[in-house]
Order: structure tokens, then sequence, then C-alpha cells
């Protein structure tokens, strides 16, 4: 998709749709940006900073038309994680490698390989990641003091505990009336953001009954600047790339996973096709600018998109009024922004936590009581006890773990020959018995992929099973999607042992991707194309031509049509060279 593929047909319409889209997902976006930055440890203000360039470069450069990017909830623990371990300045150094990490990925054109990663590791750290977001609004919710912030989820909930006897009421009423006009708004006007009527009304509220009573942004991180976001770029050593790699890789594969499954969604509600390595560009450059502006790690957000969507956006156009949007709010109402409670962020926090639980498809996997359960729980249990770099590396390590288990069982090895019977004369396992083989021929079918997991059984099963005497081998590979070296080894060691005992190898069905692979290696080349088929009845045809007719006279098997023929041709000259050794000798 080119980039002005986007704007084709686009009128003074479209641009006024574009605008009401914008200015909505604005009003949304503009209490979760100082929120999510304030869950994270951070300043607000770099929440919004987030919200403007990220929102404005995703929405220019990436791979869906109707993407909105910012910072999200899913960021909040790992960033929570860096910044209290390594400080702000290297949380920004962080965000700027995941982003260079994500144009590496998307010009690798990555992009597709990013759906690989299993449902059950998906789920699973997402719903830790809304436990730990829930956990930690907790305390603004209740207006807990002299709480110590710590990095474990048992700490936090130890210290909320031990500070449970300096609740504060004023706190908890700002939140409750929060809470309950964000639930109530949308009943009411369906199309009135329900976070900001919350936050607004429970900030006046709080403002005229009891201001000196509840913490506030102003209180807590100082006045709230309204000035622009200023360039700074962080100072880059060696021993910063070092040690922030790991956090970066993972910024930079949970801001893939979840920008790619936003524009999923995007693209089923808007009959549009995203391009998932454009995507991943678009979001690594957002990710190398935002930083040096102070902005926090951002990503495609599935809600603030799906509003989009929903307010008639007609392209990409939309995303960036909606940053200008909020540039404009920063400039006009950050004063005022100072007087916000931190209770009443709290409720938004707390429902963007629920919502991204994904609680409904975690107790439908966790039923089905398989290894994908497994993977679920330990995941989920990792990501809220650990962190989730542990998390996600455990979780996928064991999910291959157990792929790779399942899919041992499941290569099907088994002798067969052409049942008479049958239309087409089809090649069963049922037909071969111990007085029912060809001597000379043995016909093998695999299906099933192929790989390190289940080649040892190839080998053992093909060499246990043909026939002693056996001078053909026909392996019909036509159920073998996939072929690994470690099961190309395995072919190879049978070829040897036949062409060693002078006997001939043929293959029926070889699909590409293991005739590549074999030809890669040079296999295919011994093999010998001529005796590479097609189809099955091909082969066989082949392997009567190579028989050798003195093992056929006699033979009472009558495996193949043309057996009774060459055993009867066998019979007639033995029957006549007895008779030739009788006749007298004046005869």
């Amino acid at each position: 998709m080119k980039w002005t593929g986007r704007f084709e047909g686009y009128s003074m319409q479209s641009f006024q749709k574009d605008c009401v889209s914008g200015f909505i997902v604005a009003v949304i976006a503009l209490p979760l940006g100082m929120a999510f930055a304030i869950a994270s440890g951070v300043k607000p203000e770099y929440g919004i900073y987030t919200t403007i360039v990220a929102g404005i470069l995703i929405s220019l450069f990436g791979g869906s038309r109707f993407q909105i990017g910012g910072p999200t909830g899913a960021f909040i623990p790992i960033l929570f994680a860096i910044v209290m371990q390594y400080g702000y300045e290297n949380l920004l150094i962080a965000g700027l490698m995941a982003g260079i990490l994500l144009v590496i990925m998307g010009v690798l054109r990555l992009g597709a390989l990013i759906k690989y990663i299993p449902r059950p590791v998906t789920v699973g750290f997402t719903a830790g990641i809304a436990v730990i977001i829930f956990s930690g609004q907790i305390v603004h919710f209740l207006g807990l003091r002299d709480i110590q912030k710590h990095e474990d989820f048992l700490s936090n909930m130890k210290e909320i505990v031990l500070h449970l006897s300096t609740l504060n009421l004023y706190s908890i009423t700002t939140a409750c009336i929060c809470f309950a006009l964000i639930l109530l708004t949308p009943r009411i006007f369906p199309k009135v953001p329900g976070s900001l009527i919350g936050l607004v009304i429970s900030t006046l509220v709080a403002v005229l009954l009891f201001e000196e009573n509840v913490a506030t942004i102003g209180s807590t991180f100082g006045a709230f600047p309204g000035t622009l976001p200023s360039f700074h770029f962080p100072e880059i050593t060696l021993e910063r790339i070092q040690t922030l790699l790991n956090p970066a890789l993972v910024i930079a594969l949970l801001g893939a996973v979840e920008s790619l499954l936003s524009a999923v969604v995007a693209d089923g509600m808007s009959n549009q096709r995203h391009n998932s390595n454009r995507e991943l560009i678009g979001q690594g450059i957002a990710n190398i600018i935002t930083p040096l502006f102070g902005g926090i790690p951002a990503t495609g957000a599935i809600a603030r998109t799906a509003t989009n969507i929903r307010s008639g956006a007609a392209s990409p156009l939309s995303g960036v009024i909606h940053g200008f949007i909020v540039l404009l709010i920063l400039v006009l109402f950050a004063p005022y922004a100072s007087h916000i409670p931190l209770a009443s962020m709290a409720p938004i926090l707390m429902l963007v936590a629920w919502n991204m639980s994904e609680r409904r498809e975690f107790l439908r996997i966790l039923k089905t009581k398989t290894s994908d359960s497994v993977v679920l729980l330990i995941t989920f249990l990792l990501t809220v006890f650990t962190d989730l770099t542990l998390a996600v590396e455990v979780g996928l390590v064991l999910a291959i773990l157990l792929f790779v288990k399942r899919m041992s069982g499941s290569l099907m090895i088994a002798k067969a020959l052409p049942d008479p019977d049958s239309k087409h004369q089809k090649v069963m396992p049922h037909m071969v018995s111990a007085v029912h083989d060809c001597p000379q021929i043995s016909i093998f079918t695999i299906e099933g992929p192929l790989f390190f997991g289940d080649a040892s059984l190839l080998e053992k099963s093909i060499l246990s099973k043909a026939t002693s005497s056996s001078g053909i081998l026909l392996l019909r590979m036509g159920g073998v999607p996939f072929l690994d070296t470690t099961g190309e080894a395995s072919l190879a060691s049978i070829v040897r042992h036949f062409h060693s005992q002078g006997g001939t190898v043929l293959f029926s069905g070889l699909r590409d991707q293991p005739k590549a692979l074999l030809k890669r290696t040079g296999l295919y080349e011994r093999i010998g194309a001529k005796n590479d088929f097609a189809h099955t009845g091909e082969a066989i045809d082949g392997a009567l031509t190579r028989l050798n007719h003195a093992k056929c006279l006699g033979c009472q098997h009558f495996v193949f049509r043309e057996c009774s023929a060459l055993s009867d041709q066998g019979n007639i000259r033995q029957t006549a060279a007895a008779q030739n050794r009788e006749l007298p000798a004046d005869s």
C-alpha cells in the first residue's frame, strides 16, 4: 500500500470526518496519557508528550489506515520497572533502542512472524499486566499515605496492607464519583467519553468541597507545564546499551504485538488491510523520535483505534489531528491539570485493566486443561510475581517445548500396498501382511512434519519393516509438509543403506519445502531426479520396470496387477525347462 494510496479520493467531506473523529479520540486520549504516565512512574506531562509526538508519527508512517498510537496500559509494568531500576533518563534510551529494533524488524519483514506468538502467552501476560495495573491503583483509590513503591507485586501488596490505617475518605469519595460517572455516562450519553466526564466532574467536586484533603497531580508532581515538549538527546553509552538491551527487546516485542493486534482489529472494523512490516517501521520511527521530546514508549492503542473508526475517520489524518488537538489542550488548559486528584485517575486505569484482562479468553483456555492451560497459567503468574521479561521468555520457551512434544507424536509411518478393491487401487496399510507383501518393493506412506522431534523414528521404522530382500524403496512423501536438516539426515542414512545394498530409493508426491531442502543438501541429486515422481501410481510403474524378474518366478503374493503375468510367465518357463530336461535323448 503506497503512502499516497491512503488518501486516494480524499475530499473536504473526508477532512471534516477526520476532524470530528480526531477531536473525539483526543478527548479520550488526554486523561489516558496522563494516567498511563503516572502509573509508569513518570510525570503526567510525559504521557501527554507521547500522545502528541507518537500519535502524529504513527498515523503518518504506520501501515494501518486508522491506527491511533500513544502510551498504553500494556507498557505500564515494564516502564515502571525500568524507571525504578534505571531511572527516567535510561527509560528514554530503552524506548529509543526499542524503536530501532522495531524498524529493523519491519525492514527484515518480520511483521508476519509476530502472529506466531502462542495465544496462551499473549493472554497470560496481558491478564498479568491487567492485575498489576489494577492493584497499582488501589493506593490512589484509597488515598493511602507514606507508601513506598517496589518493583515486585507482593511487596506492593504488603505496603497497602500495612498502610490501610491511612485511608482517606475524601479520596475514596472522589474515586467513587469518577467511577460511577464512567459507568453511567455511556448509558445516558453514548457518544460522550465517560472517562473525561468522570475526570472533570470528580475534579470539580474535589476542588470545591475538599481541595486540601486529596492528593493531586500538582501536589505530587509539581505544577503541570503548559509548554511544548523540548528536544533533548539522551547521553547514550555502550554500557547503557548493554544494560538496557533486554528491556528494549521486551518493549519492542510487546509494542509489535500490540500494534499489529490493534491493526488487525482495525482491519476487521473497516474492511481494510494493513501492512504489517510498514506498521512496525512506523512504530519504530515514532519510538525513536518520541524519547527525544521526553515521551515514553508508545504503540497502537486498540480502544482509541476502535473509537477512531466508529467516529467516522476517513484517513490517517484523523490520528494526526488527534495529536495536534492534544497539543492545543496542553497549551490552553495545562494550569488546570494540576488540580486533578490522583483518586480521579485511579478508576480510569482500573477500568482499562478490567477491559484488557481478557478474562473470558483466560477462563476458556484454562478450562481446556491442556498444555496451553499450563503455558497460560505460568506466563500469568510469572508476569504478576516476577516481571514481564521473564514471563514472556519462559512462556515462549515452554510453549515451543510443549509444541515440539505434541508434534513429535504426529509423524505416521506405515508400510502399504495397493488395494485392488478400492477405487483407483489406493495404497493402503491394511493390505500388508506376512502372507501378502512384495519381496522386492517396499512402499511406505509418511505423514506429518519430519523434524528433529521424530527424525529417529523414520529411520528405525523403515529399516526394521522393509523386506530384507527389497531392492526398491518407495517413500510416499505427499503428507510431509515440512522437513528440517535432522529429518534430512535420517533420509540420507536410509538412502545410503539402500544404495550400499545395490537398491534404489524412489520418492512420490515430494512437496516444495522438502524438495528445496534436499536440493540444497545434495541428497536430491544423489537420489536422482528420475527417481522423483509426482504420483504414487507413476512411481509404482517405474519400480515395476526395475524388478528382478528372476525373483518373480513362482511368486504367489500377487501384490500388483502385473504380478500374475510375471509369475505365470515364470511358471511357463520353468515348466518348459523341466519338460526339456525330461525328453529322451533320441527324440
